[in-house]
C-alpha cells in the first residue's frame, strides 16, 4: 500500500542544515515544518546556551514531545517534517514511537565544514566548538536500512530532490 502522508525525521548534528534543509522538503511537499529546536525546555536551552551539553535525561520529555507531534500528524493522515539532531538510534527509536514507519534524513557533513556553518549563524542558542565535539560523540549514524544520508556539501535543492525522489513508488506500484 502507498502511504498517501508521510512523518520524515530531518537529522544530523548542529549545523548540517535540518532547519534549512527540513523548511525547503516541507515546502516541497506541501507539509507542515516543525523545527524541534522548539520543543525544548526553556531549562534545556539555557543549559545549552551556556555552553553544556544536554544528556540522555535532558532529551527524554524533548523526544516524547516530538514522538507525540508524528503521532498526531499520522492519525490526521498529514505529512510532517520534523527537524531534530536525532544523534543515537535510540532517540530515533525514541521518535517512531510516534509513527513506525518514519522516514529518516541524514544530514552528514565533516567537523570542519559544521564548525565553519556554526561559526556564521548568529541568534542560535548552540554555541561553542565544545558542544559540536560532544554531538559529533554522541552520534550515532544511522545505517542505510534506517535513513537516507545525504552530504551537506550538496546544495539543499538536491538534497531536497534527491530525497523526495525516494519517496516515490517504484513504478511496479504505481502501474501494477
Amino acid at each position: 500500500m502507498i502511504p498517501s502522508s508521510y512523518r520524515i525525521l530531518v537529522m544530523g548534528a548542529s549545523g548540517c542544515g535540518k532547519s534549512l534543509i527540513g523548511e525547503n522538503l516541507a515546502q516541497a511537499l506541501g507539509a507542515t515544518f516543525i523545527d524541534g529546536d522548539d520543543y525544548h525546555s526553556p531549562e534545556n536551552v539555557a543549559k545549552m546556551a551556556s555552553g553544556t551539553p544536554l544528556n540522555d535525561n535532558d532529551r527524554h520529555g524533548w523526544l516524547d514531545t516530538l514522538a507525540a507531534l508524528f503521532a498526531n500528524y499520522k492519525a490526521q493522515n498529514e505529512t510532517v517534517v520534523i527537524a531534530c539532531s536525532g544523534l543515537k538510534r535510540r532517540y530515533r527509536d525514541r521518535l517512531r514511537n510516534g509513527d513506525s514507519e518514519l522516514r529518516i534524513l541524514y544530514l552528514e557533513g565533516t567537523r570542519e565544514l559544521l564548525r565553519e556553518r556554526l561559526e556564521t549563524r548568529a541568534g542560535h542558542f548552540f554555541k561553542g566548538d565544545s558542544m559540536l565535539a560532544s554531538q559529533l560523540a554522541d552520534l550515532e549514524p544511522p545505517g542505510s536500512d534506517e535513513a537516507r544520508t545525504a552530504s551537506i556539501a550538496l546544495p539543499p535543492s538536491t538534497i531536497v530532490g534527491q530525497f523526495t525522489a525516494t519517496l516515490a513508488p517504484p513504478l511496479s506500484q504505481t502501474f501494477g
